[in-house]
């Protein structure tokens, strides 16, 4: 698959249910943890791939990247120390597809990835999601008090284009404070 391929909507309707690779290795800095795939991101197999998603400008604008990568050059951010899961392995439509018990059972799974990977900070993009999956319901965006294994956490804001209360000047500049905690 090339950086030209889109999937047609029969691929994408196909990939209800599937899954994308984690992006992860030791000794990242940050571990960005999606709420779960788009099927865009299924059909294409990787992360944050539905057109619209502002994850990929965000985190250039956030000074993570050198420049604006696409979703298929995702295994770059591996040579900046970051990588990339999610709570939820199985793509849907729309976040508000996956149960509470979803969420909170995906976070027995990323408690044992990050045991394994120990990054410095995991980033949930989401802090509703954050907020179900962790019993967390008065958190809010930043920096959090505690600690998942050893990794900081940081929270900020779900980047995908459904999400118009944050535009992308906004998001980058909350990225932006996060690498400067981990410069």
């Amino acid at each position: 698959m090339t950086a030209a391929w889109k999937p047609t909507r029969a691929e994408i309707a196909a990939a209800r249910g599937g899954k994308v690779a984690d992006l992860l290795a030791p000794g990242l800095d940050v571990l960005f943890c999606g709420i779960n795939p788009s099927l865009y991101s299924a059909a294409i197999r990787h992360h944050f791939g539905r057109p619209g998603n502002r994850f990929w400008p965000a985190l250039h604008g956030g000074g993570f990247t050198q420049r604006l990568l696409t979703p298929f050059e995702e295994k770059e951010l591996l040579a900046e120390k970051c990588g990339i899961t999610n709570l939820v392995a199985r793509a849907t439509a729309t976040a508000d597809e996956l149960t509470d018990e979803e969420l909170r059972a995906g976070t027995k799974m990323l408690v044992r990835k990050v045991r394994r990977h120990r990054p410095r900070y995991i980033a949930f993009l989401g802090v509703t999601a954050y907020r179900t999956a962790f019993a967390r319901p008065q958190a809010c965006l930043g920096p959090q008090a505690e600690r998942l294994a050893d990794s900081g956490i940081w929270i900020l804001p779900n980047p995908s284009g459904l999400n118009a209360h944050y535009q992308l000047a906004d998001l980058a500049r909350l990225f932006a404070e996060l690498r400067a905690t981990v410069t």
